[in-house]
């Protein structure tokens, strides 16, 4: 199974996957325990593993977390690598603990294309305050663990989450996902409550946008959903823009000499501000110097189009992407946008 190395929605945090990829459609459930339904010894080597690999991360050592990793993430190790070098001030010296963990059993005989498991208790109206659901493509046969823990930091906490992956009697790291709780000192409440204002306000796009950062906020996997984030999908779904690109579709953005083809527009982190980040087709990114420029004129366009852009964001991230897939990224302050 091939390796990938994304960011959330495009978007947030850096993560390093191998086994899982998110599928927001319906597919054959398979098997899941919480850890209240698991054996007392399963639970705890569970566990056992999860600390250990965080101790690893928290001190830098990725010797160790590839050593202890399944052959496909081993053989593939830069984006975890490069995952702990962005957060390693972040985790140096901490501690953290399990908030919940759970079973993942695929009985399949060989790969499932498309895999929902459905993990503790819902009811007619869907999920309930302890479940959970995962949604996954090319799984494996096998048992995987999924472990989330909290990590405390002087920047505020941090989400660690882990897969595991059974082989014989030891759990060997799969994925490794690390993202914070808060920017800026702000949670998902905080950013639900500024929705909520740019919706008042009829700022609808900043109403979108701040809705998914709250929904990240919360989300420390991108293949899982919980009650907490089924509302607040459910609460901003109707905002979804229809003149930016969704579902594959790209959309148009007009400048003063031609129009450029955006195939993503989602906030994202960028140090500790939170920027607004424009992706769009290109030719050729070859060329640096027309690259910047078309990077320019997309962000100017951008924020002519939708001027209320300037009051949410620090600054806007252009970046061009080419029919082979390099791209080339420029960082404006809102400030410089002129």
């Amino acid at each position: 199974m091939g390796s990938a190395l994304r960011c959330f929605m495009d978007r947030l945090y850096c993560m390093a996957i191998v086994l899982l990829t998110f599928l927001p459609w319906n597919a054959t459930a398979q098997t899941c325990q919480t850890a209240s339904d698991m054996d007392a010894t399963l639970r705890t080597a569970i566990a056992n593993a999860a600390d250990r690999y965080f101790g690893m991360a928290a001190r830098g050592d990725t010797a160790s977390l590839r050593q202890n990793s399944i052959p496909a993430l081993a053989s593939d190790f830069a984006g975890v690598e490069n995952t702990l070098k962005a957060h390693q001030l972040d985790l140096s010296g901490t501690q953290a603990s399990i908030k919940s963990s759970f079973l993942l059993n695929a009985e399949d005989s060989t790969p499932n294309q498309q895999a929902e498991f459905w993990c503790g208790v819902f009811n007619r109206n869907g999920q309930t305050a302890n479940s959970a659901a995962f949604y996954l493509t090319n799984l494996p046969p096998g048992k995987y663990a999924v472990v989330l823990m909290d990590a405390n930091s002087s920047n505020g906490r941090i989400m660690f989450s882990q897969v595991l992956q059974q082989a014989g009697t030891d759990w060997k790291l799969g994925g490794l996902y690390i993202k914070p709780a808060q920017i800026a000192g702000h949670d998902s409440d905080w950013f639900v409550n500024q929705a909520r204002q740019y919706k008042a306000k009829g700022e609808l796009h900043n109403s979108w946008f701040y809705y998914l950062e709250a929904r990240s906020l919360i989300s420390p996997l991108p293949f899982m959903s919980t009650l907490a984030t089924d509302k607040l999908y459910d609460e901003s779904q109707p905002l979804q823009p229809t003149d930016l690109p969704a579902g594959g579709k790209t959309a148009t953005l007009a400048s003063s000499t031609t129009t450029y083809h955006l195939t993503g527009v989602f906030p994202e982190v960028v140090g500790k501000d939170l920027d607004l980040i424009v992706k769009y087709e290109s030719a050729n990114v070859s060329n640096t110097n027309a690259a910047y420029q078309d990077n320019v004129n997309v962000m100017k366009a951008l924020v002519t189009r939708f001027p209320e852009v300037r009051d949410a964001f620090v600054a806007v991230v252009a970046r061009a992407v080419d029919t082979s897939g390099r791209d080339y990224g420029t960082l404006l302050a809102m400030k410089d946008i002129k």
